[in-house]
């Protein structure tokens, strides 16, 4: 029985994708001249992801079946005094597992891409940026430093920097693309700072030896004040992960980036970048749990998200903006779990989640190509005819996102109201509020969707916007618009397949060995005596057919039901209650359609302000007393001296003279004085 992993074996593992994005970006473009062509492209890059998927499953088996382990510095970059700044592995149960799902959802958008994306002009550079995105996470998931993760942090933002706004000649997504980058900026802010404070205090980047010193840590307080040490290393680290996973206030961001083509939707919003933050918070559960104030904060921060969030999907009507809203609450339903010291469910959710949420974005896609590039699901309906596997695939992503008993978004998200109910935290009373109400507001917006896309009659005639969607003139399955739609190809069509199969069944599964057996045992760690919530969850689990039997007799149930049939009653029996609804209600309406202004205050209060401070210190700081005077006061006064001393040099000898003997007279005179 092997206890060991081998390094080249998991280096392999992250450079597969590289190599595939380097000979695709080098010699696919014209950077390199186009050597290759689009064939041997997404050859490349499909070959460069599948290795690191059979790699990561195998490691997964090892992990999970053999106990094996490995923690391993590969690469020492350099040492300054006692802090060493190295590259190395470390996989437990959380990396293998991370290592699967990141894996085979690229690879299953790889697999999609060329279908989705045939007919753009940039379709070597999209094949080696998606690789490069894996990449990435691939380095910032296996880290076993902070360092490295800091690293696969900011290159997974740059990346999605260059997909989000992959149509640069598209003002919108070069809007997007920078909004995205900039918000990410603040968190990064911070997420760097809480790194800095761990190397400074704790004089290592290693998380092994980070975890160690956790305990010294926990009993300084930060300089100058009364606060605890931790308290500030970990709200320094969670405003990290507020930008990346999209909390409130730093999740603008995510919706715009719904410029970038379809593809990157799922692979960042699914099992990638927006998850990264709920892995780094997991993987710092020895600091977190030294802190009930950062928990809490976090706990408060989720329940924000999950529940305002929703709101939002409420009225969305473009059907990718939909699915973003729903990733925006169920990132803030894994967030809360974080806050209940619940740190495998939030993982566990994380899972379920990316299989989904990858399965809707790629629908979403899918019906995007069939419907001619109409995103507006104002204008579709009776879809399903047309489109059998997208609509089946979609009504089961759609299920599991709703918390159905069985499939596998119901097993995490149900732990997730169950974990928040038996929290003893001072925000646990309105996070349970949130997530229950959250449970509702998933299932009518997720059913709005559903129920106006596929059924119903047809309205894709009646698009007075037709030609203006947001894939549209970049072709990739123009036919025209005078078609009805269509199936999409065997490309896409067996991704969501693929993806479909664990959104229904890897719940079911997964859910004993993940939250209730040893498969993180050496990976999270929770201070059993101050936060009980898992021993608590593992007294009242008896199966994964025991709790989906009981759930249907629970609250969240109940109100998935009722979200499921009010959408149905409003938007396929009595289509005139939302209009009623929206006249009586047109404050709050005015409210959701502005985003609560936040994009507002963010463009006329902060980026004005921030304008205003910078303009002042160019023309006051650096214009006037810079430039104005110290600069030029400084010569202006050095030519004034000048013009004066130069009166005295007049080239006569008895000028001279007689300035001596002044001079004598006036020592002679000091000197008597002082006597």
């Amino acid at each position: 029985m092997s206890q060991t992993l081998q390094a080249s074996t998991l280096l392999a593992v992250p450079m597969a994708p590289l190599v595939g994005s380097a000979l695709a970006g080098i010699f696919g473009t014209r950077f390199g001249g186009n050597k290759i062509g689009r064939g041997l492209t997404h050859s490349l890059t499909i070959l460069g992801v599948f290795i690191a998927f059979v790699l990561s499953a195998m490691t997964l088996q090892s992990v999970a079946m053999d106990g094996a382990r490995f923690n391993e510095t590969l690469y020492t970059w350099m040492v300054v005094g006692d802090l060493k700044m190295e590259i190395g592995f470390m996989v437990d149960g959380l990396t293998a597992m991370m290592m699967c799902v990141v894996t085979f959802v690229s690879l299953m958008v790889h697999l999609y891409t060329i279908g989705y994306m045939q007919e753009d002009e940039g379709y070597n550079r999209f094949f080696s940026y998606i690789s490069l995105f894996t990449f990435s996470m691939l380095m910032l998931v296996m880290s076993n430093n902070m360092l490295q993760l800091f690293f696969g942090w900011e290159a997974v933002g740059l990346v999605s920097y260059l997909l989000i706004g992959f149509w640069f000649n598209k003002p919108t997504a070069i809007f997007a693309n920078m909004k995205a980058f900039l918000v990410n900026r603040v968190g990064d802010f911070g997420f760097i700072l809480g790194i800095g404070l761990i190397a400074a205090y704790g004089g290592t980047l290693n998380y092994t030896e980070a975890f160690a010193k956790a305990g010294e840590l926990g009993a300084l307080t930060f300089p100058g004040t009364d606060w605890m040490l931790v308290t500030v290393i970990c709200i320094c680290l969670f405003i990290g992960a507020m930008g990346k996973s999209a909390q409130f206030p730093l999740h603008v961001w995510l919706p715009d980036s719904m410029e970038g083509p379809t593809p990157i939707s799922a692979l960042i919003h699914a099992a990638t970048m927006v998850t990264a933050g709920i892995f780094m918070v997991t993987r710092m559960s020895p600091f977190f749990e030294l802190s009930d104030t950062a928990l809490n904060f976090i706990l408060v921060i989720g329940a924000i998200t999950a529940l305002f969030m929703g709101f939002l999907g409420l009225i969305q009507n473009d059907i990718k903006r939909v699915v973003a809203y729903s990733t925006l609450s169920q990132l803030g339903y894994m967030t809360v779990a974080l806050g209940a010291s619940a740190y495998s469910v939030a993982v566990f959710h994380l899972m379920t989640h990316a299989f989904f949420k990858a399965l809707l974005f790629l629908g979403a896609g899918s019906v995007i190509m069939g419907m001619h590039h109409n995103q507006d699901i104002r204008w579709m309906g009776g879809v399903r005819k047309y489109m059998p596997i997208t609509w089946i695939t979609s009504l089961l992503g759609s299920l599991a996102l709703i918390g159905t008993p069985f499939f596998s978004g119901f097993y995490s998200k149900d732990s997730i109201i169950e974990a928040v109910a038996e929290s003893t935290l001072p925000g646990a009373g309105f996070a349970h509020f949130a997530v229950l109400a959250g449970v509702f507001v998933t299932a009518f917006y997720s059913f709005r969707m559903y129920f106006l896309v596929f059924h119903g009659e047809e309205r894709y005639d009646q698009n007075p916007d037709a030609h203006h969607g947001h894939d549209d003139h970049h072709g990739h399955d123009d036919h025209g618009h005078d078609h009805g739609p269509h199936e999409s190809p065997w490309v896409v069509t067996v991704p969501l397949v693929l993806l479909a199969i664990p959104s229904v069944l890897i719940g079911f599964y997964t859910i004993d060995p993940l939250l209730y057996g040893e498969f993180f045992s050496d990976a999270i760690f929770i201070n059993a005596d101050k936060h009980p919530v898992m021993h608590e969850l593992a007294h009242e689990y008896h199966g994964a057919v025991a709790m989906a039997l009981h759930a249907l007799s629970t609250a969240p149930f109940w109100l998935a039901v009722a979200g499921v049939a009010s959408s149905y009653y409003m938007y396929m029996i009595n289509p005139a209650v939302p209009a009623a609804i929206k006249r009586v209600c047109h404050p709050i309406y005015v409210l959701f359609e502005n985003k609560y202004y936040l994009d507002w205050f963010n463009e006329n209060v902060l980026a004005r302000g921030a304008r205003a401070l910078g303009t002042g210190l160019w023309k006051g700081g650096d214009q006037a007393i810079i430039e104005g005077g110290v600069v030029n006061a400084s010569w202006k006064l050095v030519g004034c001296v000048s013009s004066w001393t130069r009166q005295l040099q007049t080239g006569y000898l008895y000028h001279y003279a007689l300035v001596m003997i002044l001079g004598v007279f006036l020592l002679m005179t000091w000197f008597v004085w002082l006597k």
